[in-house]
């Protein structure tokens, strides 16, 4: 006969305290062993053991009792009473998720039906890796605060011990899990997976199929801002709030350590006297050689015919208009080397390379040699070796 759910969770009420106690029990051993149970069950009134057993919470292990699995989630929920869970329990979500992956993409025309039904396995995997990873990471935040604060007098020693061993087992191996970075994590495979649902969702043949694959992709998009966040909070809070439980609890052990026996090592000079000045104490010195550098003062001469020199200026637009006078030019480099002498007598590199600025004019059209034959140009300075360039007038010889 079907129990009415309303009446479970009426019976979960009235008799909240006695299965908190059955719960604390088996959350401590993993079990709830016959003599626990009767103590609870006296405590809480007899009778709710055959209701518990009518209703199907609890079921016998070896003449032992346990919480049915999902009775037992149930109230791990609604008490926030979360163990962190190794890296090796979660990582086998990695196995399960690249798996259905694996089947969907392999089989992705067969059977509809399974399609829609490894579709929902899926997100459902999804959904529990993204849960356990947040109930990991609430339950470590939750123990290293209270390790932080120390309300329960724990030896500095063992403060040490751990705080080491959680970012041993557990925050490190857990981060490298929700490193996108690393081929091999969960989240860079559900990367991989969004990707691909991305395009199912959008292009496929099956409308069912195409809906399942739709709402998949909103929930990945909302897994990877929730994974996220979590990451953000193992490495800018839990990391550095353990680590700094570990290095202080070392500097306290070693100090009590040695308040033990003080009489064992030289006694450390804890505060040491010094006096410091805002000014050097070169002040005096540096002060008076800087003013002898004004004593003697030396004539100075300014020369109002002095000639700056010949600042060349170069003039585009005329010797642009040379240039097209001359219109077609079947090397250019020749023609620059013609027009520079005409002009100075000479031919400087920084002329020449003022003259190349033609070859970027709009209203030119150039044409390179096809075998890339280079010639020898001679500046006052250096020897050039240039290409040919044929230069037209809007493509006119």
């Amino acid at each position: 006969m079907r129990i009415d759910p309303k009446t479970i969770i009426r019976f979960t009420l009235e008799y909240f305290d006695s299965i908190r106690d059955l719960f604390d029990v088996q959350l401590a051993d993993g079990i709830i062993r016959k003599e626990s149970a009767s103590a609870i069950y006296e405590k809480g009134g007899s009778h709710i053991e055959k209701q518990l057993q009518e209703y199907r919470l609890v079921r016998n292990v070896g003449g032992d009792f346990e919480l049915r699995p999902e009775y037992f989630h149930f109230l791990k929920f609604v008490l926030e009473e979360f163990r962190p869970l190794l890296p090796e329990h979660i990582e086998k979500y990695n196995h399960s998720i690249t798996e259905l992956f694996r089947k969907i993409r392999e089989e992705i025309y067969g059977d509809v039906t399974i399609l829609n039904s490894r579709i929902k396995s899926l997100a459902i995997e999804v959904r529990e890796f993204v849960s356990t990873v947040e109930h990991n990471t609430l339950s470590l935040l939750e123990q290293t605060r209270a390790l932080k604060a120390n309300a329960d007098k724990i030896d500095y020693r063992e403060k040490v011990q751990r705080a080491s061993y959680w970012i041993d087992y557990y925050i490190l191996p857990l981060n490298r899990i929700l490193d996108v970075s690393n081929t091999e994590s969960i989240i860079h495979k559900l990367y991989n997976l969004s990707e691909f649902v991305n395009n199912k969702r959008l292009n496929f043949h099956d409308k069912e199929a195409q809906d399942n694959f739709e709402q998949l992709y909103i929930q990945l998009l909302q897994t990877n801002d929730d994974l996220l966040k979590q990451s953000k909070i193992l490495t800018n809070e839990l990391l550095p709030l353990i680590e700094r439980i570990r290095t202080e609890s070392r500097i306290l052990t070693g100090f009590i350590t040695y308040l033990r026996n003080p009489y064992k090592t030289k006694i450390p000079s804890l505060f040491k006297r010094k006096q410091y000045s805002p000014y050097s104490s070169n002040v005096a010195i540096n002060t008076k050689a800087y003013m002898e550098q004004f004593m003697n003062d030396e004539a100075i001469i300014i020369d109002d015919d002095f000639d700056g020199g010949n600042n060349w200026i170069f003039n585009k637009d005329y010797f642009k208009e040379k240039l097209k006078e001359q219109l077609p030019v079947e090397n250019f480099f020749n023609w620059c080397n013609t027009t520079l002498k005409e002009e100075y007598k000479s031919i400087e590199t920084d002329k020449l390379f003022a003259l190349t600025t033609l070859l970027f004019e709009e209203d030119l059209l150039l044409e390179f040699d096809e075998k890339n034959k280079k010639q020898k140009l001679k500046t006052k300075e250096y020897t050039l070796q240039v290409p040919t360039i044929a230069v037209s007038n809007h493509g006119i010889f």
